[in-house]
């Protein structure tokens, strides 16, 4: 902030200034906001911040990515090319020049946490994005985790890199009555995006915020008490961290008790969805959960194995939570098993079937295919020899990503005669249900979409 005071020490700089001052920067909007990942969560909360007129500056290494968003372009579904032109006038841009990070006030991170092949956390993203920020960072400096992690992820991690680069954390001392922040503030504050979303305003979803110490903590609930509506401090970045992972478990294992109970009803005759639907009436209680052919998105799939692998280093085995991700894994294979059933039936083996895969995102009406049971579906679908195309209106092609090799073209949606079986693994909006069950042979319907449709072609798994 331009209203600071700079102290010069030979070749080095440091910042110097109170705390008081950081907060004045805040309310009156000159405070610079820098956010790491402009994906699924940093684009979002850039858009937030220069909305309250702040100057956003936003990091990532994916050069076409940075190119489009300079150029006013939108790259993400539900975000329109006009909410970019609309932030530029507040002064967003973005870089990959990571040495602009010693500009900023504040530094949000919102980079990928994903699993590596055996179930382990995949912490690439934040320990690179750690070693080029740390150093750029300054004493009075704000810099926030956003991605979801194991406890103890900020300090382990965030703390520990920018000690290593020889910068102090910030605590908050008194002088001259002003009370003057000596080093980096650091803090974790979980996202809780929920694309596809269209109800509940992003302001309105409280925000969580542990810092490593109480100064850390009053400045990144100063910083988003700006853009949302409320803020919920809690004592250390490890609740925080503890918090998000609470929140995406939660849905895990329910998500995987309606599986479970689907798979069990299913040769009992009953509706799993007429249960669901009668449950719910209770007014205390019970929430309702539905089944579907797997968890995809960045969170439900892999939260659960974050903590199972965390709580090995305290000796601690966490069976329920295990067994609800095994469960969830498990659903791809049990819809192309039931697929095979039906196939069975007209005496039709899947090597011999003609299939088309309707939707291939993770989750109804948004543009990202991250952890998609579709993608596992098709791969099992192919391995057992069928031929097989897929539709979605969000994507045009599928290539190769960090668990699939796929590389189709999305087939049009017409003609559906000519396939054996058509297979709902996405409920889009766009889709004309009762129009497909019409036209196909055969609809294995993974999501309840065609629900209120009778028909003999319908096998709902």
């Amino acid at each position: 902030m331009s209203t600071l005071p700079l102290v010069v020490t030979g070749a080095s700089r440091t910042y110097c200034h109170t705390f008081s001052e950081w907060l004045a920067g805040i309310e009156d909007r000159t405070a610079r906001i820098g956010i790491i990942g402009l994906g699924y969560v940093g684009l979002p909360l850039t858009l937030l911040f220069s909305e309250e007129r702040f100057r956003v500056t936003g990091f990532d290494i994916d050069f076409e990515k940075v190119q489009k968003l300079n150029d006013g372009r939108s790259y993400i579904h539900r975000i329109e090319s006009a909410h970019i032109a609309k932030a530029q006038e507040s002064g967003f841009e973005a870089t990959s020049d990571f040495s602009r990070i010693a500009q900023m006030d504040a530094v949000l991170i919102c980079v990928p946490t994903p699993l590596h092949e055996d179930h382990t956390p995949d912490m690439s993203y934040v320990v690179s994005t750690m070693e080029a920020l740390a150093p750029h960072v300054y004493p009075g400096q704000l810099v926030v985790l956003e991605s979801t992690t194991y406890p103890g992820t900020t300090e382990e991690i965030v703390v520990e890199t920018i000690e290593r680069h020889g910068r102090r954390l910030g605590i908050s001392v008194m002088r001259s009555d002003q009370e003057e922040l000596d080093g980096v503030l650091v803090a974790f504050s979980p996202e809780r995006e929920d694309p596809g979303n269209m109800v509940t305003p992003r302001r309105d979803i409280p925000k969580v915020v542990g810092g490593v110490n109480g100064v850390a903590t009053k400045a990144a609930s100063a910083l988003y008490g700006t853009v949302f509506n409320r803020t919920v401090p809690v004592s250390s970045p490890a609740a925080a961290e503890m918090t998000k992972l609470l929140e995406n478990i939660y849905r895990c294992v329910n998500i995987a008790l309606v599986n479970e109970l689907k798979q069990m009803s299913e040769p009992m005759g009953i509706d799993i969805w007429e249960v669901i639907a009668a449950a719910g009436t209770k007014p205390f209680g019970f929430q309702a959960f539905q089944p579907g052919p797997g968890v995809g998105g960045h969170c439900i799939p892999v939260d659960p194995f974050y903590l199972t692998w965390k709580a090995k280093e305290f000796g601690f085995q966490t069976r329920f939570i295990e067994l609800a991700g095994e469960v969830n894994e498990s659903m791809p294979l049990y819809v192309v098993q039931a697929a095979e059933r039906a196939l069975g039936r007209v005496e039709m083996s899947l090597a011999d079937a003609k299939i088309l895969v309707l939707g291939v995102a993770y989750k109804r009406d948004v543009d990202d295919l991250r952890e998609s049971p579709a993608l596992t579906i098709i791969e099992l679908l192919q391995r057992a020899g069928a031929d097989v195309r897929y539709n979605d209106p969000f994507f045009p092609t599928v290539g190769k990503g960090r668990k699939y090799e796929l590389h189709l073209k999305s087939t049009p949606l017409e003609n559906l005669e000519r396939y054996d079986c058509v297979l709902i693994a996405t409920d889009h909006s766009t889709y004309d249900y009762r129009s497909i069950v019409r036209d196909a042979r055969l609809v294995i319907d993974s999501r309840n979409a065609t629900r209120g449709i009778v028909s003999t072609k319908i096998v709902r798994c």
